[in-house]
């Protein structure tokens, strides 16, 4: 068990030399990539499925407050 231990703390060593190894280095530039990308179609579309999706909920519950109206509940 001793044995084990001694193999978890030092991969937990290794883990940590390495993530911060990782940490340290200078992060990719990735402007030109998302430069070359135009996103107002999708927002447009994002922003179409969401008024479509609230439009269907507002007529769900529409109909199951008329439902309980009518029921009496």
């Amino acid at each position: 068990m001793k044995e084990m231990s001694k193999i978890a703390v030092s991969l937990i060593g290794v883990f940590a030399t390495v993530g911060s190894a990782f940490a340290a280095g200078s992060s990719p530039d990735y402007s030109a990539l998302t430069a070359a990308i135009d996103f107002s179609a999708v927002n447009t579309a994002v922003l179409a499925a969401g008024g479509l999706l609230m439009g269907v909920y507002v007529v769900i519950k529409g109909v199951k407050t008329i439902i309980r109206m009518v029921k009496g509940g």
